[in-house]
Formats: structure tokens, sequence, C-alpha cells
């Protein structure tokens, strides 16, 4: 019941939108045209018991971290341990199961709780699930993207919303795509599922890694998409790293860089140092701002104010962020369900 509840107050909050004053006759905007908020590292046991919890929170974003476990071969949802599972994910695959079953499974059983999570809210708005992979992909021990997008699409399905459902068959690349805001409404994804990838902190201090989760994930892209079968692709890459100007330009081969549409930073280094984001918004790609309570004047990352909450939204939105994430996982629904037009 306490997650029918939240979901309840989810809803309201989140239609708050649609019927404000002004907004009778508007067109709905589009998923390029919003900035939301997300909770940073919501598998934590700390911040939710069950991973349905962190789903019934209203956040826009959640993220996973995920490590590549060449031992035993499976994915493991953990802050730091590489080789076993700490997290708030069950063993539940259907609805009856959420809220009550052993926890510390693996990505499986965290997309199996989303799967049945999903079966009782099948209209909830738009989720980014931000996927950290802490030490990369390991394609020789058969851990690799191909594999990532097959258990993606076994335990999803349609509720995922993928980089073929951007090209819509019209668009050679997702850059194209993108700046042609071929985004649907925000509205239209209602029940779905966006997932990004970012490379992980181990990844990047390991001195003989130069085979970063995005640099992989975007030739994965563009090898599927030369071979006719971009459809199996189940997530975007994320351009990590707070930069001014196209941070693509200078970190990737020429041929991976129109298929980079989502972009991750840290929100005080974006707007502290001025940096020009109205180049995201201009071209519609996914700004992903972290640590939103950062920028100046600083807030409480664990609990501010419903009201500081709802002006660094604001804040960040006018800035052009298309999402805003902290460790605000102790707010309301009726808060972490938040919208603002994005500038």
């Amino acid at each position: 019941m306490r997650g029918i509840r939240r979901w309840a107050a989810f809803a309201g909050a989140a239609a708050l939108l649609a019927v404000a004053p002004g907004n009778a006759h508007a067109a709905p905007p589009k998923f390029s045209g919003t900035t939301a908020i997300g909770t940073h590292n919501a598998y934590d046991k700390a911040k939710y018991t069950y991973f349905a919890q962190a789903l019934d929170s209203g956040a826009s974003l959640l993220e996973l971290d995920v490590y590549a476990d060449t031992l035993s071969h499976r994915w493991r949802v953990s802050h730091s341990n590489p080789l076993g599972n700490d997290n708030n994910c069950e063993a539940a695959k259907t609805p009856g199961e959420l809220y009550g079953k052993s926890r510390n499974q693996d990505l499986g059983g965290c997309l199996d709780n989303m799967a049945a999570w999903n079966q009782l809210h099948p209209d909830h708005p738009p989720i980014v699930v931000k996927v950290e992979f802490k030490v990369g992909f390991n394609d020789n021990a058969g851990l690799g993207p191909d594999e990532f997008d097959t258990l993606v699409a076994q335990k999803l399905g349609s509720s995922v919303y993928k980089p073929a459902d951007l090209l819509g068959g019209t668009y050679g690349s997702l850059d194209a795509a993108a700046k042609a805001d071929a985004w649907p409404a925000r509205d239209s994804l209602k029940g779905k599922f966006l997932f990004d990838l970012i490379p992980g902190t181990v990844e990047q201090a390991n001195p003989f890694d130069h085979y970063w989760t995005d640099e992989e994930y975007g030739d994965h892209l563009r090898d599927l998409h030369a071979a006719g079968n971009i459809s199996a692709a189940q997530a975007f890459p994320a351009v990590l790293g707070a930069a001014n100007g196209d941070p693509r330009t200078s970190r990737y081969d020429a041929s991976i860089r129109p298929w980079f549409v989502f972009f991750d930073g840290d929100a005080a280094t974006y707007v502290n140092n001025g940096y020009d984001t109205s180049f995201y918004s201009a071209n519609h790609y996914i700004l992903i701002t972290t640590d939103a309570h950062n920028v100046s004047p600083a807030i409480s990352s664990t609990a501010p104010t419903d009201a500081e909450v709802a002006a660094r939204l604001a804040l960040l939105a006018k800035d052009h962020a298309s999402l805003i994430t902290s460790d605000w996982s102790a707010k309301p629904a009726s808060v972490l369900s938040s919208t603002a037009a994005r500038g």
C-alpha cells in the first residue's frame, strides 16, 4: 500500500504541468523540452529499502552501478564490491512479489523489478536509468554491449525507448535526429524507460584501460546501424564530464560522434564556470547535470527544503539541463516528480 500511495501522489504532481494556467492550448512538451529531477545511486539500501520504492519515488532518473564480474560472468550491482551484489533489488518478478523479497540481486534482478513495477504503473512518466559500468564492459568474457542489450530486451521488451525509436527509420544518426528534435512528447513516453551508459570510476582510473564504456557503446551503435540492426540497441551512451563547447570533437573518432546525444557532467562546473550550455538545448541533446546541490549558492545534498529544490530545478532548467541529480531520495514524490520547461 505504501508504494500505491506514493504513486498516487506522484501521478497527481506530474499532472500539474498539463493543467497549469496558460497551458490549456499549448502543445505538449517534448522529452527534450523539459527539465526533471533524478536521484543518485538509487540502488543503495540506505536510500530505499527496495528498488521498487525508488521507482515509486517520482524521480525521473535512477542510477545503477554495475560491475562486469568475469569470474561468474554476471552483471553485479554494487557500489564497491566487484564480485558480489549489494543493492535493494529483490528476487521479485511479479507485481505481487515486490516490497518484501530477498535483496542483493544482479542486474537481471533489478530489471525484473522494473518490469514487475511497470505492470503496476503502465502510465508512469519516462524514467532514465543511468548505468555506470564501474569497470567497463568485458566483451571477451561475454559481458559486452551485445549481451547487455540482450538482457535488457529480454527483461523489459517494448517498455524501453531505444535509439532506433529516435531514428524513426528517417534519420541516419542520433545526432541528426536530435537536431531535428525528433524526440517524442514527454506524455507519449508514458510507461517507458531510457537507458544511458557512462564509464565507471574504476575504469577511468585504470591506466591499462583505454577503451571505455562510452566509446565501446558508440562503436557498437555505429556498427549495428551499418549492419541494419540498430533496433537491437537498448541504450544511449553519454559523454561524461562537463566541458565548454562540443566535447565529442576532441574525444571520439568522427565515425561515432553522431551517436552521442546524451551528455553528463557536474552541474557546478557548467554553471559556475559560465559554460555555454545553450549548445545542448539548441541541438535538443539530453543534458544530465549531477550534484545539483553544489551550484552556488549550495544547498543540502540530502535534505534541502522543497522550496530550495524548486528553485534549483528552475535555475538549472534555465541553464538548459534536461535532468538534475543529487542525493534527494528522502524528498516526497510531489517534489521528485516535478518538471520545468527547459530553457
